[in-house]
């Protein structure tokens, strides 16, 4: 079992960076791969990227590639989610999630979720 804490969010303009960061405790922190999902009020959860154990292979969604960037440190246990170039559809709570087996774009791929965390981004 490992617990998920992020942090980061809050309220910025249209074109800033932000970046997220989600602290894992509990169980070795290199032994899952990590996503990072989003919910907008009135929306179905969607996924933004992913990570895999050893931080080597990547993947994101269309809506944010080539603006947000996922990486991890297992020596310090935390995965970041840095953000630029923001805009108001980026509005959302965002969660860090992490899989004990399988791994995916599917929400239900993963087996521990954190609280979230709020960013709000006004134009």
């Amino acid at each position: 079992q490992v617990r998920l804490v992020e942090s980061g969010g809050g309220s910025v303009q249209a074109g800033d960076s932000l970046r997220l960061s989600c602290a894992a405790s509990g169980r070795p922190f290199s032994e899952y791969d990590m996503g990072w999902f989003r919910q907008a009020p009135g929306k179905e959860r969607e996924y933004v990227g992913r990570i895999n154990w050893r931080g080597a292979v990547t993947d994101y969604a269309d809506s944010v590639k080539g603006r947000f960037i996922i990486s991890r440190d297992n020596a310090k246990s935390i995965m970041y989610l840095q953000m630029s170039s923001l805009r108001p559809d980026d509005t959302a709570l965002y969660y860090c999630a992490a899989a004990a087996s399988y791994w995916g774009r599917r929400a239900e791929s993963y087996d521990f979720w954190g609280q979230g965390t709020q960013v709000t981004v006004a134009s």
